[in-house]
């Protein structure tokens, strides 16, 4: 098991595909076991690696991930075979943007196109469970969302300033209370409020 998700972890990094850091998908994966969450909901499953990671936490989990890149979502079908788990994770091949998603959830997860936090979160958190979690990635963004300083491109500067402008979204959230893990990219966790 450990073998074939090094094999993942090896193939991401050559191919340049961004998963989660393993600091931040050990935390998410404890923090799953710990409060007893059944029922996932991720935006963006890139080659399957956290939907695997997640799903392997315990046997009677169900996920639903959407992928919109044919090929990732390719490899993420492959990946999800190779571990046996086409029980408990659901591929979705289409732009979260666009696909209708029925059901709640007690984690949702974001980790797509981070110029999309505010639309995805906007648009799934009706999608959550009265006691669940929205739990999204890389907002520090390798760093660069602190030390501005390091920014080498424009494509950089408009991605930190769109995570940016999420972060002011959530501290101001009306619904929600956000609080901020300094674990992997850094993610936020947001739970109903009330």
């Amino acid at each position: 098991m450990e073998e074939k998700l090094l094999l993942i972890e090896e193939y991401a990094k050559e191919k340049k595909i961004p998963i989660m850091m393993k600091d931040g998908i050990e935390f998410l994966c404890k923090y799953i076991k710990e409060h007893n969450i059944k029922s996932i909901l991720e935006i963006g499953s890139a080659i399957g690696y956290s939907a695997i990671k997640m799903a392997l936490v315990d046997k009677d989990i169900k996920v639903v991930t959407i992928e919109k890149d044919i090929n990732r979502y390719n490899e993420a079908i492959k990946n999800i075979n190779d571990f046996k788990l086409v029980n408990q994770i659901k591929i979705i091949n289409d732009d979260a943007l666009n696909t209708e998603i029925d059901g709640k959830f007690d984690l949702i997860f974001i980790d797509a196109s981070k110029g999309n936090n505010i639309n995805f979160f906007n648009k799934y958190s009706k999608n959550l469970s009265s006691c669940g979690i929205i739990v999204t990635d890389n907002l520090s963004f390798h760093g660069l969302c602190e030390n501005e300083e390091l920014i080498k491109t424009k494509n950089q500067r408009g991605i930190v300033k769109k995570i940016k402008a999420f972060i002011e979204f959530l501290d101001n959230n009306k619904d929600f209370y956000t609080e901020y893990v300094e674990v992997g990219d850094k993610i936020a966790i947001s739970r109903k409020k009330g």
